[in-house]
């Protein structure tokens, strides 16, 4: 069942279910879950990709944005870029809890997919998400935008601990790593 607002913002306060939530998230929020915000931009711009059975790597990334609240920061995505987007909030989720993240309706009204997972039990720290623009027109994205939207659900029973090499928020791998 999907947690609804006023359940969100009692763990909000409890057992910080989400950090770094905006006063329009904590005092209003819309429809069954949070809006979550642009807070770091990056950019593939080497190295290998490589998903086997034992281990994994990803490319290097450069970081071209970091939110900073007062600051407007700009991000142009032209047609067939590809970025990896941050949140600026945090998610630290118990062990009865999972995350689902959908894309708010105007990035794909403005020709930008965004690629999101499931957030697992256990996890903690900022969310990461792929954006490419399959439009035919540049998207300027303001950092510190609404972009994505997370709904919650219990677990019956409870879930399994994430353990994986994402956790803490971690975009990239700098080397061939064993997948844990």
């Amino acid at each position: 069942m999907i947690i609804g607002p006023k359940k969100l913002l009692e763990l909000v306060k409890s057992d910080n279910l989400v950090t770094g939530l905006d006063r329009r998230e904590l005092e209003h929020p819309e429809g069954a879950g949070f809006d979550l915000r642009l807070g770091a931009v990056h950019k593939i711009s080497g190295g290998a990709a490589f998903l086997g059975i034992k281990d994994r790597e990803t490319p290097t990334i450069e970081t071209l944005y970091t939110f900073s609240k007062g600051k407007k920061q700009l991000l142009k995505i032209l047609p067939g870029e590809f970025y990896l987007l941050q949140t600026v909030e945090e998610v630290n989720m118990p062990m009865d809890i999972t995350g689902q993240i959908k894309p708010r309706t105007t990035t794909f009204r403005s020709g930008l997919i965004i690629r999101t997972g499931a957030v697992q039990p256990g996890y903690q720290g900022s969310l990461t998400f792929g954006a490419h623009n399959s439009g035919p027109l540049p998207v300027v994205m303001e950092l510190g935008c609404r972009f994505a939207h997370i709904q919650f659900t219990w677990v019956d029973g409870g879930g399994e601990k994430y353990r994986g090499q994402w956790q803490g928020g971690r975009v990239t791998t700098e080397k061939r790593e064993k997948q844990v």
